[in-house]
């Protein structure tokens, strides 16, 4: 999710100065700071200065202006605001979602007559994702105050985890035979994995399997609970903005979905990839009438999920089920488009 579109509130004088800083390592970078404090080196082009329902900008460009939603009715007054203000910040009495919605269809309609920034105010980090994704357009920015940083943690893992509705499948293992040597991806995350958390990963961007974390260990080996040993570099996995990429090209700090059987996605960054020649296992598990297949390093430590749990690849046969997630099979540099396409 942008972050360019979240705007945090701040208090004046130092503690804010010093959030300020934490929060623009994280990526925040749009601030909002009451008028009247004491001597601030936050002003910039970044900040907006309030004082009571005036907004302004410190480098000049009009003044903005705070309404308060407590009513259909007032939704008018809004877009009124909103044709003669360069910004307006909304604050919703109770609901959000419906009045938020209402707003953008109606400010849609009036289309360039209604030119200002719209913001909306946020009473807890679990509601942006919802304000910037209403009717696939949201409100310009969403306005949330923060005193401490574990605030901004928060609202940080709020923002990454994936909006994806994960499709998940049963596939029937057709066949398990050797696969070669060739390079093979392990993927160190930022982030300590469950043993029941995995990457979904394929040869066929149709269809990709739950392959999961080394958080288990095995006799020979201690827990890796960073770790996913993800497949051969030509394989898809999934990112948590919905497109994929080849394990290959994954760069440290790229976000990628983790997911349960079944269960929550959540996104974790790359750390780290390890590309090493390994001997492979070739996997092929049908789902209906199609057949998809993955290659996979040949090691305990190394498991598919089933339905009864992470299973190593070397114990698999044709009588094991695996799980899977199905996504839109045609795909241009990642991002899903409608068209005709096989893959085998």
């Amino acid at each position: 999710m942008d972050r360019q579109r979240i705007v945090l509130e701040l208090e004046a004088g130092e503690a804010g100065e010093r959030l300020r800083g934490y929060a623009e390592r994280r990526g925040f970078h749009r601030f909002l700071l009451a008028v009247g404090a004491a001597k601030s080196t936050l002003v910039g082009r970044e900040v907006v200065l309030r004082k009571g329902t005036a907004l302004r900008f410190p480098g000049g460009g009009g003044e903005g202006e705070v309404l308060r939603v407590a009513r259909p009715a007032d939704l008018e007054g809004v877009l009124r605001a909103l044709q003669a203000r360069p910004l307006v910040l909304v604050e919703f009495d109770r609901e959000r979602v419906i009045p938020l919605e209402n707003l953008i269809a109606m400010r849609q309609t009036a289309g360039e007559h209604a030119p200002g920034a719209l913001w909306v105010r946020a009473q807890r980090a679990e509601e942006v994702p919802g304000l910037l994704g209403a009717l696939e357009h949201g409100s310009d920015g969403a306005v949330v105050a923060v005193s401490v940083t574990e605030e901004i943690d928060r609202l940080e893992a709020h923002i990454d985890r994936p909006r994806l509705e994960l499709s998940w499948k049963i596939a029937q293992v057709a066949r398990v035979t050797p696969g070669g040597i060739g390079e093979r991806v392990v993927v160190d995350t930022t982030s300590l994995l469950a043993e029941d958390e995995g990457m979904l990963v394929g040869s066929q961007g149709a269809f990709l399997l739950l392959v999961a974390s080394e958080a288990q260990g095995s006799r020979y080996t201690r827990p890796r609970p960073f770790r996913v040993n993800a497949g051969a570099v030509h394989s898809y996995t999934l990112l948590a903005d919905g497109t994929t990429r080849y394990l290959s090209e994954l760069e440290a700090g790229d976000r990628v979905v983790v997911a349960r059987p079944r269960g929550d996605a959540r996104s974790v960054r790359v750390g780290r990839l390890k590309i090493e020649r390994r001997p492979f296992t070739l996997v092929e598990v049908k789902v209906g009438a199609r057949r998809y297949t993955l290659f996979l390093q040949e090691a305990e430590t190394v498991r598919l999920t089933t339905p009864k749990g992470p299973k190593p690849v070397p114990e698999l046969s044709i009588r094991d089920r695996l799980l899977g997630v199905e996504l839109p099979a045609a795909r241009h540099f990642g991002m899903a488009v409608h068209e005709t396409i096989l893959e085998r």
